[in-house]
């Protein structure tokens, strides 16, 4: 990666834009950016940092608005344009933080423009700049991508903090791992422990579940199977016991069996319920059949009789049907009149209403009068629209000025209450970062007690073993002693029957000769007197028996040999491991540890509250200061507001006087006349509707008398009495129906035999009967509901039998893989005994990186040092205080003294070049971490103020050799003498409208 130039513009202290020439610093090779303290030179660094990754480094990150300079004149935007080549590609890159700016056309305040970015790359043959994106993420993730490290790599790689860098020398290995982490993130490999962590512990809740869902389907089966399962004993196991499941499956299966037998009787009681049932159902059917039938002949005697009792009043309707049917013919003149009749009674009662409403004057006016009247009100009410809007218009400014006042009000409130919660901000701010700082000194000696807890509690385990082991080895010794012993008697044993058979060899051999066969021993055929087996002849079988039961017994005691002396190896490493203390005194130590360490951990436990309300009381902090600046503003804009307004008022208050007459407002006197139109319009209408409908009347009454003299009535009076409507008519005709139908009924069911026959029977009894299918019914339920009830235990206890058996099958492999993985749990976390170091997984990663980091910084140390010192890693655990991690120590070793020391003895001077080979060699070791992108800019802020002339020389010479690789190196410094060693410099003027940056060098 190699920078081209850079462009500020009203950013931090550069208030006008500056341009930076990188392609004439990097073709000297060294340069020196320097300036007098405060003027700017660290900004040209976050400018740099900022255009690439839309931050600034370090604690000056999260700053936003304050990017923008304080000298830059307000309509000027805060800018960083950089132009770098990095990947084989030329970038350019631009952006703008979110600032306030002045709002758009003139108006008065301020307005946040959201931040800005824009990446553009330059074609190589044409040499033209092209847009990629807009976008802060694509831009981001590009540019991450082609320098392949994020913004705390990039911060530490190529704009070394000589600062942190000593730091980091002499800091514990704590504090030297949370730098790596974040440098080389490791921050996966601490997630994997994590990640096992929590598999282990979700196994382990996993399998403890399972158990505990066993016992609960074992209570629920004991539910299901009610009172039965009271006699049957339930399992002993308890969960984490390995017969658990089987003892739970074997006591289901018993309360289902029982289940089944019970629910077979029930089903049997059902069965003989059921045809007592059926038969009392039949007889109260029967007698229901016979009372029915009586019940229905006397009935139909009963309706006999009522229809001879109204036949008179059937022959009077049938009289007043015709008579209905005669006034059918007069029906339309007599609608005819009612219509006229009702709609002048309506006309004359609208009419009287309309008189009564008018003045005394018009009350007997004509229609014509009363509409000239009504048109020249409405040509008044039209001069009045103008006056109408106007009046509206005083209205609203009155409605405005209120607003604004309420306004005014609110604002003083919301001022008042800004500047209250202000005043208290300090002793806020103060009282939290207290609280923070607390919580991360209780984290520091959290750390600290955990890596004093491990050993602690490795010590008493080693002490309990120990002591347990005084009286295995007491039993070991008194085994080998009887082993000894009983080899020793099987030797003499043996050696005994050895010799025993070696004097009475003679005769053993003898056994063996045949007359005519060579004797084995001296070849003779003849065998005059062989030797004869005397009494207690030890033979050839009874010797190797005693051989073998020597071989055993030695064995015997060749592993008991062994066994002791394991024991005695395990006794001396447990002795060695817990350095002679008790048990008692080592678990009172441990004890105190984890109390000390649970106490310091939920004192840390307040950092992320406390961290999170000082975020919450900083965003309410800016939040009020905001507020209080726009009320102020706001206040401005009403006093002008409220004077347009008032003038406003004042013209239209002398146009209301003359519109509003004697009314109170322009608009009750536009009501007045509105409601006169309205009132003369409807006398008017009401005149004409009266004379009208008169009329109609009078030729409505001349039809009827017509009419009802052509169809047989003397008068209209006598045809209006006999005239029913369609529906009266309807109703008449169903009367006489019903009387016919009725009639003709009854005359059947006289005919029917067999409710006569029924009538000379005895009366039915159904109510008897009712009573016994009643009881047959409720023995039917009974029995019913105890089927069901076994049917459904049955059931019940079946359902939760498989779900047993589902779930003794799921736990097996669960309680495989929580075994599984506890094991790698323990091993990535380092509590595990395969992991020899105690390292964790992160931590051992770690190691292996500042190896690389401390082989590489060597190699500029001892020219730095002259060859006196080499910087070394040590893997060993560290014994400081807070120190948790092994494979973290740095050591420097002095070639004058041939010692090996620790790098917080060097000196001032010592430390500072000694920290820049470090820096140098983190750099190399973070590039090739990050996909080996070369580094041809790289910048150095401070630290060479404590060498002496001899060495800085040397470290000079050290950075020139960086530009073999076409390496370009800026030195960030206030050091006089470097003025005069470095010819090339960028210098950083301060003054009153804003620092500037100027080029100084042979060339310039």
């Amino acid at each position: 990666m190699r920078l081209h130039s850079l462009d500020v513009t009203a950013f931090g202290p550069f208030g006008a834009a500056q341009h930076v020439d990188f392609d004439t610093l990097n073709a000297a090779g060294l340069f020196l950016l320097h300036g007098p303290t405060g003027a700017g030179k660290t900004s040209v660094l976050d400018a740099v940092c900022f255009a690439l990754y839309g931050s600034v480094p370090g604690a000056r990150e999260g700053r936003g608005l304050t990017l923008r300079s304080d000298h830059a004149a307000p309509g000027t935007p805060t800018e960083v344009v950089l132009d770098l080549t990095v990947g084989g590609r030329r970038l350019e890159v631009t952006r703008r933080p979110a600032q306030l700016r002045p709002k758009k056309g003139n108006r008065p305040g301020l307005v946040t423009e959201k931040a800005q970015s824009w990446l553009r790359e330059r074609d190589p043959e044409t040499g033209e700049w092209q847009a990629l994106s807009r976008s802060h993420q694509e831009i981001g993730e590009e540019i991450g991508q082609l320098v392949g490290m994020n913004r705390e790599q990039f911060c530490q790689v190529v704009l070394l903090p000589q600062g942190d860098f000593a730091r980091f020398l002499r800091a514990d290995a704590e504090a030297r791992g949370k730098l790596l982490g974040k440098l080389f993130d490791t921050r996966r490999f601490a997630a994997v422990e994590e990640r096992l962590a929590e598999l282990r512990r979700t196994a382990e809740q996993q399998v403890k579940q399972g158990d505990e869902r066993l016992l609960a389907l074992a209570e629920r089966t004991a539910e299901a199977a009610g009172p039965a399962a009271r006699d049957l004993p339930r399992p002993e196991e308890r969960p984490g016991d390995p017969g658990l499941a089987a003892a739970v499956l074997a006591w289901a299966a018993v309360a289902r069996s029982g289940a089944v037998e019970r629910r077979d009787l029930a089903a049997c009681a059902v069965d003989a319920a059921d045809s007592r049932r059926a038969a009392a159902r039949r007889v109260l059917e029967e007698q229901r059949d016979l009372l029915r039938l009586q019940e229905r002949y006397a009935e139909t005697r009963r309706r006999a009789a009522a229809l001879d009792e109204r036949r008179e009043q059937f022959e009077g309707l049938c009289v007043r049907q015709d008579l209905a049917r005669a006034a059918d013919r007069v029906a339309p003149a007599l609608t005819l009149r009612d219509t006229a009749e009702r709609e002048h009674r309506d006309a004359a009662r609208v009419h009287e209403q309309a008189r009564t409403r008018l003045p005394a004057a018009l009350a007997d006016a004509g229609a014509d009068q009363l509409a000239e009247l009504e048109r020249r009100i409405r040509q008044e009410l039209g001069g009045l629209d103008a006056a109408r809007r106007a009046e509206r218009r005083s209205a609203e400014i009155a409605a405005e000025r209120t607003a604004l006042d309420r306004e005014a009000r609110a604002d003083e409130d919301l001022r008042q209450d800004a500047e209250d919660w202000l005043a208290a901000w300090d002793a806020v701010r103060h009282g939290l970062q207290a609280r923070i700082e607390t919580a991360q000194e209780a984290a520091t000696r959290a750390g600290h007690l955990e890596s004093q807890l491990e050993p602690a509690a490795a010590r008493l385990a080693a002490a309990r073993r120990r002591d347990a082991l005084d009286q295995e080895l007491t039993g070991a010794e008194q085994r080998l002693r009887t082993a000894r012993d009983t080899a020793g008697d099987a030797r003499e044993h043996w050696l005994d029957l050895r010799e025993r058979r070696l004097s009475g060899i003679a005769a053993e051999l003898a056994a063996e000769l045949r007359d005519g066969e060579a004797c084995k021993v001296c070849g003779a055929t003849g065998h005059p007197a062989p030797a004869r087996a005397g009494a207690g002849h030890v033979d050839r079988d009874t010797e190797q028996r005693a051989e073998d039961a020597y071989g055993r017994a030695e064995e015997t005691r060749a592993q008991a040999e062994s066994a002791l002396s394991e024991l005695r190896q395990t006794h001396a490493a447990a002795q060695a491991e817990a350095q002679g203390a008790g048990v008692d005194e080592l678990a009172v130590r441990e004890g105190e540890l984890r109390r000390d360490h649970a106490a310091a951990r939920a004192a840390a436990g307040d950092m992320h509250a406390a961290r999170e309300e000082l975020g919450r009381a900083e965003q309410e902090h800016a939040r009020r200061v905001d507020a209080r600046e726009q009320a102020e503003r706001r206040s401005a804009a009403r006093t002008s507001h409220r004077e347009a307004i008032d003038r406003e008022l004042a013209g239209l208050q002398e146009e209301l006087t003359r519109a509003r007459g004697d009314a109170g407002s322009v608009e009750e006197q536009f009501a007045t006349l509105t409601r006169r139109v309205a009132l003369l319009a409807d006398a008017a209408e009401a005149v004409r509707a009266y004379e009208d409908t008169a009329e109609r009347l009078k030729a409505a009454d001349g039809s009827l008398a017509d009419a009802a003299f052509k169809a047989g009535f003397a008068t209209p009076d006598e045809a209006a009495r006999a005239f029913l409507d369609h529906q009266e008519q309807r109703a008449l005709q169903d009367r006489i129906d019903a009387w016919q139908a009725e009639r003709a009924a009854v005359a059947d069911r006289l005919r029917e035999s067999d409710a006569a026959e029924a009538a000379a029977l005895p009366a039915a009894t159904p109510q008897r009967a009712e009573a016994a299918l009643v009881a047959a019914e409720r023995a039917q339920r009974d029995a019913t509901s105890a089927y069901d009830a076994a049917r459904d235990r049955c059931a019940a206890l079946a359902r939760l039998g498989r779900q047993a058996e589902d779930e003794s099958r799921r736990l097996g492999p669960l309680r495989a893989d929580y075994e599984r993985v506890a094991r790698m749990a323990g091993l990535a976390a380092g509590t595990s005994a395969d992991n020899e170091r105690k390292m964790r997984l992160e931590s051992y990663v770690l190691a292996a990186r500042l190896e690389q980091v401390a082989a590489a910084a060597t190699a500029r140390l001892h020219r730095m040092s002259a060859g006196r010192y080499t910087l070394v890693h040590s893997d060993e655990r560290t014994t400081g205080t807070g120190s948790r991690r092994a494979g973290l120590s740095l050591h420097v070793v002095d070639s004058w003294t041939g010692r090996e020391r620790d790098t917080s003895t060097l000196s001032g001077g010592e430390t500072f070049f000694a920290s820049l080979a470090l820096a140098l060699g983190l750099a190399d070791v973070v590039t090739d971490e990050a996909g080996g992108v070369r580094l041809d800019t790289l910048f150095i802020d401070e630290g060479f103020g404590s060498l002496d002339d001899q060495t800085l020389d040397e470290v000079i010479d050290v950075l020139d050799a960086l530009r073999e690789r076409n390496r370009s190196v800026g030195i960030v410094s206030h050091v006089g003498d470097l003025r005069r060693r470095i010819p090339v410099q960028l210098e950083v003027i301060k003054g009153r409208a804003g620092s500037a940056v100027r080029r100084r060098g042979t060339e310039a």
